[in-house]
């Protein structure tokens, strides 16, 4: 069984929100420690994640905001081979998370290759840290199935999304594409056989 790694954004995900939940709600999920939620660097933040997938052998990853951005700067790492899909939830914008946090981030630009594992991206229309447009691009870019989730801000405590289980239905949907995904290299191999 494949285990959940909990991924949270800038600040983490204290009490009341919905991945502080769901690492409560089961057993087999964990949150990706960071040394530094206030500060984040990307070069740490990435260490402390492959690391965790490196514990996990393979797992699933539930991020929220930057810890969707860290999530997609997995493309072209090996440690991507490890994550059977990804859950990117509100995914935050630098240049949006800059101006309403100066200061705070050390992440570069934003992610555009494609994602080598399966992943859903989840947003709303009214999310401050990320327009309905770039989140679109963006997922596009991700080779992500984007779902607009209405008038749902940041989805986050102060959005009103406490424990949200609405949202393990996307994390089953991802599973289940996951399971049914064919090796990478079946494709190719077919093909030059025809």
């Amino acid at each position: 069984m494949s285990r959940i790694l909990i991924v949270p954004g800038l600040f983490g995900s204290g009490e009341g929100h919905w991945q502080h939940y769901w690492l409560q709600d089961h057993s087999d999920v964990r949150l990706v420690e960071q040394s530094d939620w206030d500060f984040p660097n990307l070069g740490s933040w990435m260490d402390g994640l492959e690391v965790a997938l490196e514990e996990a052998g393979e797992a699933y990853l539930v991020a929220h905001s930057l810890g969707c951005l860290l999530a997609a700067r997995l493309a072209g790492r090996p440690a991507a081979r490890r994550v059977k899909g990804a859950l990117l939830v509100a995914p935050c914008d630098i240049p949006a998370t800059e101006r309403l946090h100066a200061g705070r981030l050390s992440f570069g630009t934003m992610p555009t290759e494609a994602l080598p594992f399966p992943s859903i991206t989840i947003g709303s229309l009214n999310d401050v840290y990320m327009s309905l447009d770039r989140l679109t691009m963006f997922g596009r870019l991700w080779n992500s199935e984007v779902r607009n989730i209405g008038l749902a801000g940041h989805i986050n405590v102060a959005s009103g999304f406490g424990r949200w289980p609405s949202g393990y239905g996307f994390l089953e949907t991802l599973k289940t594409r996951a399971r049914h995904r064919r090796p990478q290299g079946i494709s190719t191999a077919i093909a030059a056989s025809v």
